[in-house]
C-alpha cells in the first residue's frame, strides 16, 4: 500500500430488517464519501488519515481510521467530534458532538470483515445504531482504501 490513498466510505441504514431483502437502492438511506488520504502501518495496525468537507459545516472534518484485528475505530475532529469504536460482538458508546448539540450513540457491532491485498483494504461493518437509548436502524458501512497511482 502506498502512503497516498483514496478512501471511500459508503454507509447504508435499514430501519426495518425486512427492508434489506426487498428495497431498491433508491429506497435505502445511502451515503458515500470519497476523499484523498494518507496511509500508515504501525504497531501491527492500519492507520488512515483524511479530511472531508460536509455541506452546511464550516471547515473540514479531520478523520483518523484505526484498524487492528477485529476492532475498527474512527475519530472525527472539527465541526463534528466523536470517537466511534466498532468491536465485533460488543456494544460501545460514544458521545457525538455536533454544532446542533450532543448525541449519545451506541454501536452494537455484529460483524467486521476485512480483506487486504497489496494495494487495497476493504472493510465491511454490520452494526445496530442507537441514539439517546433509542434504536435507530441496522446499518452497514463499507470502507475501501486503495493506493493512489503515482503522478
Amino acid at each position: 500500500m502506498t502512503k497516498d490513498v483514496l478512501v471511500s466510505v459508503k454507509g447504508l441504514q435499514f430501519a426495518d430488517a425486512d427492508v434489506r431483502e426487498t428495497a431498491s437502492d433508491e429506497e435505502l438511506d445511502s451515503i458515500e464519501t470519497i476523499c484523498p488520504g494518507r496511509y500508515y502501518y504501525r504497531n501491527e495496525g492500519h492507520f488512515i488519515v483524511y479530511e472531508e468537507l460536509v455541506d452546511g459545516f464550516a471547515g473540514a472534518i479531520k478523520n483518523l481510521i484505526r484498524l487492528r484485528d477485529r476492532e475498527f475505530i474512527i475519530s472525527k475532529k472539527g465541526p463534528v467530534n466523536v470517537q466511534m469504536v466498532f468491536s465485533e460482538g460488543k456494544k460501545t458508546m460514544a458521545d457525538y458532538h455536533t454544532p446542533f448539540g450532543n448525541i449519545l450513540v451506541a454501536l452494537d457491532t455484529k460483524k467486521i470483515r476485512t480483506e487486504e491485498t497489496q494495494d487495497d483494504i476493504n472493510i465491511s461493518i454490520e452494526y445496530g445504531l442507537e441514539a439517546n437509548y433509542q434504536f435507530i436502524a441496522d446499518c452497514n458501512i463499507a470502507i475501501h482504501i486503495t493506493s493512489r497511482p503515482a503522478i
